[in-house]
């Protein structure tokens, strides 16, 4: 799978993307990660890319021009003035990083995973010019309620989750069907239907897990953990996740 990522910042992603799984994955040739300075597009000696918005307000918006042709150069094909996203093909998706977006979850991730590419456009400032939006990215996407000063960290967070779910990146891959979000529920409470007040859980978080010592400072381990008997152990990690998900997430319960 291959990601491009496009930036006014492209010395950022020299840390994110040379450790760990992402590293692991681009070393084996799982993935190809290429980061695309959006100021070689420009045609002034300034390289400028953003301007003041319309109609006024504060900050500065990223301009269309370089965006438009920075993909047309990585795709190898125009969008023309209308737009071409529908020549793109279901192998190829252009995500514009931006808070206004769609909430990026883990079941995004597996439909990114799918992909033959990812072109990922990192926002900046106040914002993009809507025509992006709306002529060259195919989808917005935002990690979260809140506000960054840039779509760099978003589109790491975007190529780490995207590429653990890719065959061969992670060592034991049965641990990405066992996670938080991984949709598990299959022979346990949220599978067998109603829990507690007629709601039900879309999804469960992880549960909770210990490693040696079986004591510290006090703190033991469960004892059903020690006990060797796997289906209690099961049950008792169903029950836990399922507290654990309605403690820190009410908002996964239908």
């Amino acid at each position: 799978m291959r990601f491009d990522l496009i930036t006014i910042f492209p010395e950022f992603f020299a840390g994110p993307l040379e450790h760990g799984i992402v590293r692991r994955a681009r070393e084996a040739g799982i993935v190809q990660i290429q980061v695309q300075d959006l100021r070689e597009f420009t045609k002034d000696r300034h390289k400028t890319v953003d301007d003041r918005p319309f109609g006024g307000g504060e900050g500065m918006v990223l301009k269309p021009e370089p965006l438009f042709e920075a993909v047309e150069k990585l795709l190898g094909c125009g969008m023309g003035e209308a737009g071409n996203k529908t020549a793109l093909g279901a192998e190829t998706a252009i995500v514009l990083m931006s808070a206004a977006g769609r909430l990026f979850t883990q079941e995004t991730s597996r439909r990114y995973a799918k992909l033959e590419r990812l072109v990922l456009i990192c926002g900046r400032y106040e914002g993009v010019d809507e025509r992006v939006a709306e002529h060259l990215a195919t989808e917005e996407i935002s990690v979260g309620d809140y506000v960054l000063s840039g779509g760099e960290l978003p589109a790491a967070i975007v190529v780490d989750a995207v590429t653990r779910l890719l065959p061969g990146a992670v060592g034991n891959e049965a641990s990405t069907q066992n996670e938080s979000f991984s949709g598990r529920g299959e022979g346990t409470d949220l599978d067998r239907g109603v829990v507690e007040g007629g709601r039900r859980p879309r999804t469960l978080l992880d549960f909770p897990h210990y490693t040696r010592p079986a004591e510290y400072r006090g703190w033991k381990v469960p004892e059903v953990l020690i006990g060797g008997n796997h289906a209690e152990v099961a049950k008792w990690r169903s029950k836990q996740a399922l507290e654990k998900t309605r403690r820190n997430r009410p908002d996964l319960f239908e």
